[in-house]
């Protein structure tokens, strides 16, 4: 695998960004998840796996630290 290097800034920039978006996805509406699932084009993946996706990706950028929700849904 290639060795990819971020800068720190950001690294704390995309991991906000990315925390921005998970908070917002926690407090959608049924209205959200299905356009979402509209999008997806199947049942195969959810808001909640998206969420838990965002969440490892945060905490592998060096932002908050990992949820129980991210710890349950795949290991590192």
């Amino acid at each position: 695998m290639a060795e990819f290097r971020l800068a720190v800034d950001d690294s704390i920039e995309l991991a906000e960004m990315l925390t921005f978006l998970d908070d917002w996805l926690a407090g959608a509406g049924p209205g959200v998840t299905q356009s979402f699932s509209q999008f997806v084009g199947s049942d195969g993946y959810s808001v909640e796996e998206l969420r838990s996706d965002l969440d490892r990706f945060i905490s592998l950028l060096g932002g908050s630290p990992v949820s129980e929700r991210t710890v349950q849904a795949e290991p590192f």
